[in-house]
């Protein structure tokens, strides 16, 4: 007779899942990306790793920018001939008259209560406000995205377009030395007296006018920022 035999030892499961495949091989651990790690997009933009936000630039850029605005700047500076002409030719005549008192030449005014030499300043001033508002929609229609340096050469331009009229307007009119004026046409003669900006602070009316359009131009009409994304509540 021989002995019972010892049934084998059970053996261990299969690795293999109900499905009858092999069960995914635990992968390694990826250490994670750097939040300052970086790379470039497929439009050249810097991207943020973390964020994934581009990194681009709003606009030309500053010095684009500056530079636009400097020959923006000359340009509008310049038709400020085309004021001085104007104020030159639209501008109310002021008449003097000369007289000869003993050996000497003297020049006064021959209407002492006339208005024209408000007139000068007054047309002076509304021609100015009028260029203003011109120069400020035309820079608007073409560069809409306004910014600082544009409106810094509104301003800079308008001035220096204003002191040029008003030297223009001066060149263009009668002649500043009055005596001279006064013996050439002879004693009791009436003439136009030259040219006078009597209120200074007409300068500014071009600069005035071009920022106050310019500005409300781009608060009506000027390019709005995207709204931000609005998260989904939680819960």
């Amino acid at each position: 007779m021989t002995a019972p035999l010892t049934p084998p030892p059970p053996q261990e499961p299969s690795r293999r899942d109900q499905a009858g495949q092999q069960a995914p091989a635990p992968s390694a651990p990826v250490a994670p990306e750097s939040a300052h790690e970086s790379w470039r997009g497929f439009d050249g933009a810097a991207v943020n790793g973390a964020l994934g936000v581009p990194y681009g630039q709003d606009g030309p850029g500053m010095k684009t920018e500056v530079r636009e605005a400097a020959l923006l700047a000359l340009g509008v500076a310049v038709t400020g001939a085309l004021l001085g002409v104007l104020w030159w030719w639209l501008a109310p005549q002021v008449p003097l008259v000369g007289d000869v008192v003993g050996k000497n030449w003297v020049v006064y005014l021959k209407d002492s209560e006339g208005e024209q030499a408000i007139g000068v300043d007054g047309t002076f001033t509304l021609l100015a406000l009028a260029f203003g508002a011109v120069t400020a929609l035309a820079v608007f229609l073409v560069r809409r995205q306004g910014g600082v340096p544009l409106v810094v050469a509104l301003a800079v331009g308008g001035l220096l377009g204003s002191l040029l009229a008003w030297r223009v307007g001066i060149w263009l009119g009668p002649s500043g030395d009055v005596i001279a004026h006064a013996r050439s046409v002879g004693k009791g003669v009436t003439f136009s007296a030259p040219l006078k900006l009597g209120a200074k602070g007409a300068l500014l009316a071009w600069s005035v006018a071009a920022l106050v359009v310019h500005l409300g131009l781009t608060a009506l009409f000027g390019p709005r920022d995207p709204e931000p994304a609005q998260l989904p509540p939680v819960g």
